[in-house]
């Protein structure tokens, strides 16, 4: 995900790349991939320049958290120090499997929260790496809207609580292109679009895309369905610019692109420097995700946990902070206490009949080889 706002100071850790990598690419990684990934993906104090293995997770007055570099905000941060005397210290990743890779690599010791998206929650689930929670030292999940109550990837929010959602379809300059309605506006005008559309660099999303435009679910497992949206995928591969999760943002403002596979909330940051951008999700379905929050089974400062999580989880603090950030909410309560034009954004809140055909991206299975597979030979 793309920086938003300032991050200079002390208490924030980062990837020392640029955050690049697909926040929701999903891949069954070999324990020795992960360790490896974990090896170069090493954060940095930005002021100090240490690692954040020299950072102790034990002091019951502070409190680590892993996450999206979205969800950081300085604000937020010193209202929580101010209440609750815990000193908050940042770490950055820019994947899922980054951050699981850090975990099982044995970097991820000191944390005590952690903001994974909702596939990585049943991952981590399966891996023995979550703390229950306590549903009684949390807001009741009877303030969700009913599909994050009990949601298949966590059934009973028993290991997570969810805290911000989203989906994935296309920008486009609508100036240019007229409506965009669905995904086979890709391969209709292949030929106008040629080497000025990008998808994203994410094998689930992707594959995820094709499988939809042909009518199936984006976790299917079925092989023949999934080598049908392969070479779907091989007729317009000739003519796609780029598989990239960001670098599309500047070529499209400036024109240079003319519509590009992207996240909701990347979108949303985009729009309003063009005017003629418009984000759609399509209408044969996409993929909608949500991030939430976890107490690691490592975690040194469980109590400093349940302050956090309280904290960003009431309505009156998650409303304004997401307000703010625009991620949209899965919590009835804070979402009434958004500004109206944030509620009625369908970018950001797209209607019930457009998220009825869009489903979130779940566990596979070994099918994740044959999406590796298909999609190696797409991207070389």
């Amino acid at each position: 995900m793309p920086l938003r706002g300032s991050r200079s100071s002390h208490r924030y850790r980062q990837t020392a790349h640029r955050l690049s990598s697909s926040r929701r690419r999903f891949l069954q990684l070999s324990t020795a991939a992960l360790a490896g990934t974990a090896l170069t993906n090493c954060a940095r104090n930005l002021s100090t320049g240490g690692t954040s293995e020299q950072a102790s997770g034990s002091d019951a007055d502070t409190l680590h958290v892993y996450t999206w570099s979205a969800y950081v905000d300085d604000d937020l941060v010193q209202r929580f120090e101010e209440e609750t005397g815990i000193e908050v210290i940042f770490d950055i990743y820019d994947s899922n499997e980054t951050m699981l890779a850090r975990l099982q690599a044995g970097g991820g010791s000191q944390y005590s929260v952690i903001y994974p998206s909702d596939y990585m929650v049943e991952i981590m689930m399966e891996l023995d790496l979550l703390t229950p929670l306590e549903s009684d030292r949390l807001p009741s999940t009877s303030d969700l809207f009913d599909q994050w109550q009990s949601p298949a990837y966590d059934p009973g929010n028993e290991f997570s609580y969810p805290y911000a959602w989203g989906t994935t379809g296309l920008i486009y300059n609508e100036a240019e292109l007229g409506d965009v309605e669905d995904w086979d506006f890709l391969w209709d005008n292949q030929s106008d679009l040629s080497r000025q559309m990008t998808l994203l660099n994410d094998v689930r999303e992707v594959m995820g895309m094709s499988l939809k435009s042909l009518g199936y679910s984006n976790n299917s497992t079925d092989p023949d369905e999934i080598e049908e949206a392969y070479e779907k995928l091989v007729e317009l591969r000739s003519d796609i610019n780029s598989f990239t999760t960001d670098g599309w943002r500047d070529q499209i403002v400036v024109g240079d692109l003319l519509i590009a596979h992207a996240y909701s909330v990347d979108a949303i940051d985009i729009i309003g420097e063009n005017p003629d951008l418009q984000y759609v999700v399509p209408s044969s379905g996409a993929t909608v995700w949500t991030d939430g929050v976890v107490i690691p089974s490592t975690a040194p400062n469980v109590e400093a946990a349940y302050a956090w999580l309280n904290y960003i989880l009431e309505p009156e603090t998650a409303a304004p902070i997401l307000s703010r950030l625009q991620f949209a909410t899965p919590n009835k309560l804070a979402f009434d206490k958004m500004p109206e034009a944030l509620k009625s954004d369908v970018t950001l809140f797209p209607p019930d009949d457009v998220l009825a055909n869009c489903e979130e991206l779940g566990d596979i299975g070994d099918a994740a080889d044959l999406y590796d597979r298909y999609w190696t030979q797409l991207t070389s």
